[in-house]
């Protein structure tokens, strides 16, 4: 979106992140913002906001070592801002699968696409995550491979994980159905 903080973009009158706090705090204990602009804007919906420490762009696992290093929980979820719509179950059924597989990772997934910023994970990762971001690495499959991952079908929820890109996918969520 040429820039623009996709997060605090308007989608029907509220910051499209507004509209994923709405769908992911009843999930959670605890509700963290990982931003590094605007952080005064995104402060002002009433939770903590924590910017990257890692320097340079991180890309998401800059903020998933942010989260994991600030979560006052064992677990801890994460989910983007560019899509709105995401299951009001998500957490529950990643948690459910990471238990029964006693994995360290929990991904949705719809089809054959793995959805990896959404996702569950225990925090007993971050010291592995600190060392494969030192080491230069940025793409979250790789790190992903050297863990224990299950993938959580979310095919009955497929439109959930629509997520917001362009101001034509923006116009259309204006005025069109919204997903779930």
């Amino acid at each position: 979106m040429g820039g623009v903080d996709k997060g605090l973009k308007a989608l029907r009158g509220r910051p499209m992140v507004a509209w994923v706090i709405e769908r992911f705090a009843p999930q959670v204990d605890e509700i963290l913002i990982n931003a590094n602009q605007n952080i005064g804007t995104y402060a002002a919906l009433g939770y903590r906001v924590i910017p990257d420490e890692i320097t340079g762009f991180a890309g998401p696992l800059a903020g998933l070592h942010r989260g994991l290093s600030e979560a006052a929980h064992d677990l801890v979820a994460t989910a983007p801002c560019d899509s709105p719509f995401l299951p009001r179950d998500l957490v529950a059924r990643l948690r459910g699968a990471l238990e029964r597989e006693q994995a360290e990772l929990a991904v949705a997934r719809t089809g054959d696409q793995p959805h990896p910023v959404f996702c569950l994970c225990r925090r007993q990762v971050l010291p592995g995550l600190t060392d494969f971001l030192s080491g230069g690495g940025r793409k979250i499959d790789a790190w992903y491979a050297r863990h224990k991952v299950v993938e959580v079908a979310f095919d009955d929820q497929a439109s959930a994980f629509s997520n917001v890109n362009t101001e034509a996918e923006l116009s259309a969520f204006e005025s069109g159905p919204l997903p779930g």
